[in-house]
């Protein structure tokens, strides 16, 4: 197939990306607000220059880049996703979206396009959630749904998200001026590794995105209290890692009890204390992620998850907390984009399967405020958030190549309210 964009230009970012934070042969750690994040958006910063784009950093640590359109007045068209990683992550999460959208936004300049409405390049900070253990921060950030306290959150080592993006070199207290207003963004697009096996099994190297599954994500500590492992006798013990053992093998079974339903439950993180091998464990702090298309599915399984929690405590002499990190319903994608994408694969003389996101993405949050659209690509064994995550430079080119058809049709001003009357298209919400 004759590419559109500049294929070669692609794969060198990606390489050139991927150095930065490497971990062995193929992985990568850029966890989010790090010196290597700071790198790393230093590098796609200079790209974004060199595309011709007005590129800033903003005080969420969002990297914007912008094309001016012929009407700076009506919604932004949005495309991009995320350069942070997971600690053992794969150099293709998320940097494919914002590298792909860069080479559709200077493939447009190189043909002397103008789109109707401004075109804006994002690479959200802290999209992973890994570091801070809540995550989705820079979009949800500039569209003013930060929640309380988040900027007192501090990661394993003690530093709070706001002393991570001081040292980033933003300022928290300069929020206001880097939010968005209600109406400004138009649409976004993000192409994505599918980080699952759907495309592999139809041998389909590019899909069309329907929506994306509702997560919840939930923080659990039971406390119970400290003795010696070797004097105090099993019936009086309050071992806080006994009764947290008995959940995290609770939430396997809830996930797996209805067959054939695309329910997942992870236990990701424990942190015991005191951390001995010779004393009981007093307190104990782990993570839920429970994730489901079908949100009254997924509610039920949640009210039998806190049954088992206080089961579990009652049993054990244990108190406990549940606190609610992030809770979404399933959002689903846009149909007018959607039906841009299937045209655009027509010129490409493809037939995109179309299938549900597991993971959530920064359009998540984008689809509180805009439509929405995304492309996901294929990765061998659906493998992903592990070193060993791959994706073929040749589905990748095929996927940009996608994202490229797509943004034009939308930037020539195909959308919601879309009128040739005039000499502009007139493109709003």
């Amino acid at each position: 197939m004759k590419l559109t964009i500049n294929a070669n230009r692609l794969e060198a970012r990606l390489e050139r990306l991927s150095r930065i934070g490497k971990i062995g042969e193929t992985g990568v750690c850029r966890l989010a607000l790090s010196k290597e994040d700071k790198e790393a958006v230093e590098l796609v910063k200079s790209w974004f220059e060199d595309a011709g784009l007005k590129a800033r950093i903003d005080a969420f640590g969002n990297l914007i880049g912008r094309m001016e359109g012929n009407n700076p007045d009506v919604p932004v068209l949005m495309m991009g996703s995320h350069i942070d990683s997971q600690p053992y992550g794969g150099r293709f999460d998320g940097t494919v979206g914002v590298l792909g959208a860069l080479e559709v936004v200077q493939t447009f300049a190189e043909q002397g396009f103008v789109p109707e409405m401004p075109v804006e390049i994002a690479a959200f900070c802290d999209e992973e959630g890994c570091r801070f253990n809540k995550g989705l921060f820079g979009v949800r950030g500039m569209l003013g749904r930060l929640e309380e306290h988040e900027l007192d959150r501090s990661d394993k080592d003690g530093m709070t998200r706001r002393q991570a993006l001081i040292e980033f070199g933003c300022d928290p207290d300069s929020f206001e001026s880097s939010k968005y207003r209600q109406g400004q963004i138009g649409a976004f697009l993000e192409m994505h590794i599918e980080q699952g096996p759907v495309l592999e099994s139809l041998d389909q190297p590019v899909g069309i995105v329907t929506g994306i599954s509702g997560p919840l994500w939930l923080t659990v500590e039971f406390a119970g209290f400290a003795g010696h492992a070797g004097s105090v006798p099993m019936a009086i013990r309050k071992d806080a890692l006994v009764g947290a053992a008995k959940v995290i093998v609770a939430l396997n079974e809830l996930a797996s009890s209805e067959p054939g339903a695309p329910t997942v439950g992870t236990v990701g993180q424990v942190t015991v204390f005191p951390d001995s091998r010779n004393i009981i464990p007093e307190r104990v702090r782990f993570t839920v992620d429970l994730r489901d298309i079908d949100l009254p599915r997924r509610n039920k399984l949640e009210g039998r998850l806190q049954d088992i929690i206080e089961r579990s405590a009652s049993e054990h002499g244990l108190t406990y907390t549940i606190t609610e990190d992030t809770n979404s319903e399933t959002r689903y994608c846009s149909p007018y984009i959607m039906d841009a994408m299937r045209q655009g694969a027509a010129k490409m003389g493809l037939t995109p399967p179309e299938l549900m996101s597991g993971p959530f993405h920064d359009s998540l949050a984008l689809s509180y405020v805009c439509d929405f659209g995304m492309i996901f690509v294929r990765c061998k064994d659906g493998v992903s958030h592990n070193p060993k995550e791959y994706a073929s430079m040749g589905d990748i080119w095929l996927g940009a190549e996608l994202l490229y058809h797509t943004a034009l049709s939308m930037a020539s001003g195909i959308g919601p309210g879309y009128s040739e009357q005039g000499d502009r298209a007139a493109w709003t919400k």
